[in-house]
């Protein structure tokens, strides 16, 4: 199993199981402890999302911790799903998205839904959508769902970025 995957399963499992974060293991390898990320963390069930939470920006010291906190948030943080079960657990498939940095985006030929993620912002309202999701397709579709993620209207003059990921099954 992949290092960044298996690190999101264990924290996730850990804290269902003892109600606390997982210290950061030993073994990882360098760069999840040495350099710093964003990281969504997405849980699906039977195909479906089960629960998705994630940093724009590091707000931990390492890319482990980020990934520890996000994978127990998206078990039982996120508000659009009850908390995951400890029986269900095992049912879980888990993927780890380390974002890479952001760049603005003035002309929205440059997109590619599969390639690039997208973040729209107005004041203190961000929203953000990963790349290469199912059922979406174009730029226009990600920029729509993550405006209406941050409760910006498409007639307001918000900022666009664009950001690439490296994900992990």
């Amino acid at each position: 199993m992949d290092a960044y995957v298996k690190l999101a399963s264990d924290s996730l499992e850990y804290y269902l199981e003892h109600q606390k974060y997982m210290k950061v293991p030993e073994g990882l390898p360098l760069e999840m402890l040495n350099k710093r990320a964003g990281v969504f963390v997405s849980l699906k069930k039977d195909g479906q999302l089960r629960g998705c939470i994630g940093t724009i920006e590091s707000v931990r010291d390492s890319i482990a911790e980020e990934i520890i906190r996000n994978a127990v948030s998206a078990g039982i943080g996120d508000p659009r799903f009850f908390q995951v079960s400890k029986n269900e657990f095992s049912n879980l498939d888990i993927s780890v998205d380390v974002l890479g940095e952001s760049f603005p985006v003035t002309d929205i030929s440059i997109l590619d839904a599969k390639r690039y993620g997208v973040i729209v912002s107005l004041g203190g309202r961000k929203g953000l959508l990963l790349p290469n999701l199912e059922g979406v397709e174009t730029p226009e579709e990600q920029i729509d769902i993550a405006l209406d993620k941050a409760g910006i209207s498409e007639i307001e003059d918000y900022e666009l970025a664009a950001f690439e990921v490296v994900r992990h099954y």
